[in-house]
């Protein structure tokens, strides 16, 4: 097949790639929800080629993301639900409506105006949304319907609890000193060892979760995002077990064939070289 910059090209593969008989195996016994993680993944893909700073990555992965996209839109079209053209023209009919300063007799706003007539917009959205899906979540009151579900329930569970933490604190459920925040984290460590001592998976994944949740209020009452701040983590655990693998192969072993001990060593010796 020719390669195309043509997005029909990418919609008849899809099709061809879903057609019954004809089709690929895989692609043909997937669903939404067994393709939602790909989703996810290769949105963060786009963020990682965008933090490296190369473009012929950030290329292709915006076409695994925009396959993500048509995979879908597929999916979709044979339930008889959307079809590709419905999402472009959903996006499209978003974008000129939450821009009426562009695309309407607004007249020319400032940032920060741009800002509120955009909140004011959304949320007038909502509103006609919750008319549309009136019932909420079972077992909830609709105060706590109102205030969280903005939060969309398919989002990475990191930046979801951070957004969730927001919602709450705009309605004064929150913290107002950084150093409760820190007590809180100190006594769910406890809970958390307190549960490892049980040898109950369930509780410990609990009371991990728990602590979890908490270092991320963390991260908010600090102004840092929990997401940078992990990935700048990873970032440094990839370097420092770098230098440990590099040691390691300057005397002849790989790092199955190292002690504990030795590998701590060369650990410690990257950190006071700031690696």
């Amino acid at each position: 097949m020719d390669k195309s910059r043509d997005i029909s090209r990418l919609l008849e593969i899809m099709a061809a790639l879903r057609t019954p008989g004809t089709g690929c195996a895989w692609d043909l016994e997937q669903s939404f929800s067994t393709i939602a993680p790909y989703t996810i993944e290769e949105a963060y893909e786009v963020a990682d080629a965008i933090s490296h700073g190369d473009r012929e990555d950030l290329r292709e992965e915006l076409g695994d993301l925009l396959l993500q996209v048509v995979f879908h839109a597929r999916m979709a079209e044979e339930e008889g639900a959307f079809d590709f053209g419905g999402v472009v023209e959903a996006i499209t009919d978003k974008l000129i409506r939450r821009h009426p300063h562009v695309f309407g007799d607004v007249g020319d706003l400032t940032p920060d105006e741009v800002a509120a007539l955009w909140g004011k917009i959304k949320a007038e959205e909502k509103r006609l949304k919750a008319g549309r899906n009136p019932h909420a979540a079972a077992g909830s009151s609709p105060l706590a319907a109102r205030t969280l579900a903005r939060v969309k329930s398919g989002r990475p569970a990191l930046s979801r609890a951070l957004e969730l933490q927001k919602a709450a604190g705009e309605v004064g459920f929150d913290w107002n000193d950084i150093r409760a925040v820190l007590a809180k984290i100190v006594e769910e460590s406890h809970e958390v060892a307190e549960a490892v001592a049980t040898g109950r998976r369930d509780r410990v994944e609990d009371e991990i979760g728990d602590l979890f949740f908490v270092m991320v209020n963390l991260a908010r009452h600090a102004g840092v995002d929990p997401e940078t701040a992990l990935r700048g983590a990873n970032a440094k655990f990839e370097r420092r077990f770098a230098y440990v693998e590099d040691g390691l192969a300057a005397r002849g072993r790989a790092p199955g064939q190292a002690s504990l001990a030795e590998m701590d060593a060369l650990w410690n010796e990257a950190k006071t070289k700031g690696a």
